[in-house]
């Protein structure tokens, strides 16, 4: 679940299901080649493969869902400052990503996941609020770094959009004289993430910081 970002899927390839739960209830939504589903903060959302699902992504905010705007629907022993860290991360006893440390977290946000449905479905509302609280409560001491996030980033991409407008209110085109373009190669490698295997493409941003 993101708390401050919306997702998006493209379905290139492939069948599956989105299975979701907010405060209108669980949902579950086919996954088709040409389909496109969304889902705002504050949606716990489930990506099921049924034959050979392939989606593309579209994350909100300019790479604050990296930043840690997501947490996962472990079991509420699980949802503290000190377990946490440890149930989320996929590196084994040697520090490397490891397949198995995948599929038990997969696992475990499973079973939470589930649980928060059947507690939905049986009239206990109640523990979807918890999980948001418990959520809300693990990503505090980061919120400070989302912020910067927004401001460089989309925030600020709106503002210059919003300045280019007034310059053309006003007659001006020298914005257009500075026009570039870009390309983001496809990613060689695919990693592990929440959600499967995926190939993240890095924000034109980033690659042009790490030319500096």
């Amino acid at each position: 679940m993101h708390l401050t970002c919306t997702e998006g899927y493209v379905v290139t390839a492939g069948r599956g299901r989105l299975q979701t739960l907010n405060t209108e209830g669980p949902r579950t939504h086919i996954l088709e080649p040409g389909d496109v589903v969304w889902f705002t903060p504050g949606t716990i959302h489930r990506a099921v493969n049924d034959e050979d699902l392939r989606v593309t992504v579209v994350m909100q905010n300019s790479g604050l869902p990296e930043a840690g705007d997501a947490v996962l629907t472990f079991p509420a022993g699980h949802l503290t400052p000190d377990a946490y860290p440890r149930a989320v991360s996929l590196l084994d006893d040697t520090g490397r990503p490891s397949p198995e440390r995948a599929r038990a977290r997969r696992d475990l946000a499973v079973a939470g996941f589930t649980e928060l449905v059947h507690q939905w479905e049986s009239g206990n509302t109640r523990a979807l609020h918890d999980f948001y609280r418990d959520a809300a409560r693990l990503v505090a001491p980061r919120l400070g770094e989302w912020t910067e996030v927004v401001r460089q980033g989309p925030l600020a991409a709106a503002q210059r959009t919003l300045a280019q407008i007034d310059a053309l209110r006003a007659g001006e085109i020298d914005h257009l004289f500075d026009a570039e373009s870009a390309r983001i190669a496809r990613p060689a490698e695919e990693t592990l993430g929440m959600c499967g295997h995926l190939r993240a493409y890095d924000p034109i941003r980033r690659a042009g910081r790490s030319g500096e």
